[in-house]
């Protein structure tokens, strides 16, 4: 059975929605140049590619139309591309990586271009016209529940109080800062031109966030509470892009290999604790990977809220050192459709870049999910 590999990375600052350098821009153009980026970094033949797959939360709107082949056409590509977009949420982007994976077990096609999108500002958080089914809602109401008060209900779940969801704040966005000094980012990065400037850096990066500062930030979802703005992830615009190949192909083409992917799973839970969802989709994905949570060097875990992420180190008994190593979505901002691409992509460079031997990446999805990625070096 041929296996999968990626083999490019790239990602556009994220910057804060209705803030930010991103907000006038639509999420075709932001997207189609960090496509195109990636293409011209790997130097993979367009003619080659079988699928753009593009992961989105809310394609509406202007994320509408099956962007995942709009942006086909934008990007120049040949008309046998073919184009799709994928829904699972916050997982989205992450699933589009699982679908090219399966199509290259299969046969089914060498050369992916995985992508997500979300423009958070442009398409509004639930879309522009959310309906609930009304039984469903009487019967089961935490299907609909708010992100927030889920993250609440795992704090609560698991005694996490303020401060300690405040301290994994902190070093998110302590993290960030180092890495982005340090120059880290720089590889991954497609400088976006946003009609006026260039945009180049990430925009939520708070340096100097102390235990002082969050204590004054009122609490955002629950009066009793513990969850804040700054113990969540922000509105986020982004875009970010994979190359999914078989690696063989890789190999032959001279491709860049950054990682392999060993395994993938998702696994549901209960909505009202959504935030847990990494947990069922990490073991399993660990298990077809036949390793254990020990044997991991680097941890990509997308931090949704402080509450849930460290719920998830809990349980999944992981080494915070090797968690998140330069930031997390508190400090780096959440796109929805876009973060599992970037988490994924940003898991495979890490390998490459720290010279280690397995990674994992994983995110909680709403309406109680969860989905999970191992990758292993290529040496």
């Amino acid at each position: 059975m041929p296996n999968a590999v990626i083999a490019g990375y790239s990602r556009s600052p994220f910057t804060i929605s209705f803030k930010g350098d991103l907000k006038g821009l639509r999420p075709e153009d932001l997207l189609s140049q960090v496509i195109n980026d990636l293409i011209s970094k790997t130097k993979v033949d367009k003619e080659d590619i079988e699928d753009v797959i593009v992961g989105c939360a809310f394609p509406e709107g202007e994320q509408g139309f099956n962007i995942g082949k709009v942006v086909t056409f934008m990007c120049g590509f040949p008309k046998t591309v073919a184009g799709m977009t994928v829904n699972r949420w916050c997982g989205s982007s992450m699933q589009s990586i699982h679908n090219a994976a399966g199509s290259i077990a299969m046969g089914s096609g060498k050369v992916f271009v995985c992508a997500g999108v979300e423009s958070m500002t442009r398409v509004p958080m639930l879309g522009f016209n959310p309906m609930p089914h009304p039984k469903l809602l009487e019967e089961n109401p935490n299907v609909y529940l708010s992100m927030g008060i889920t993250a609440e209900n795992v704090a609560k779940k698991y005694s996490i109080d303020r401060k300690e969801q405040q301290d994994f704040a902190i070093s998110s966005h302590e993290k960030a800062f180092k890495a982005q000094g340090k120059g880290n980012f720089e590889e991954e990065i497609t400088v976006i031109n946003n009609g006026n400037n260039n945009v180049s850096m990430d925009g939520g990066i708070r340096p100097g966030t102390s235990q002082e500062i969050l204590d004054g930030l009122k609490l955002a979802f629950d009066e009793n509470g513990t969850v804040t703005a700054g113990t969540s992830s922000p509105l986020t615009d982004g875009a970010a892009a994979t190359l999914i190949c078989e690696e063989e192909y890789a190999k032959i083409n001279k491709l860049e290999i950054l990682a392999r992917i060993k395994s993938t799973a998702v696994n549901g839970c209960e909505p009202e604790v959504m935030g847990l969802g990494p947990i069922g989709a990490s073991f399993k994905a660990l298990k077809r990977a036949g390793i254990e949570p020990k044997n991991l060097d680097l941890i990509e875990l997308n931090e949704a809220f402080a509450s849930q992420s460290l719920a998830c180190v809990k349980d999944l008994k992981l080494n915070h050192k090797h968690v998140n190593i330069d930031g997390g979505a508190i400090a780096l901002g959440h796109p929805l459709g876009a973060t599992g691409a970037r988490i994924t992509g940003k898991a495979a460079q890490l390998l490459k870049r720290e010279g280690k031997q397995y990674a994992l990446a994983t995110q909680c999805i709403g309406l109680g999910q969860g989905i999970a990625t191992v990758l292993e070096a290529v040496n």
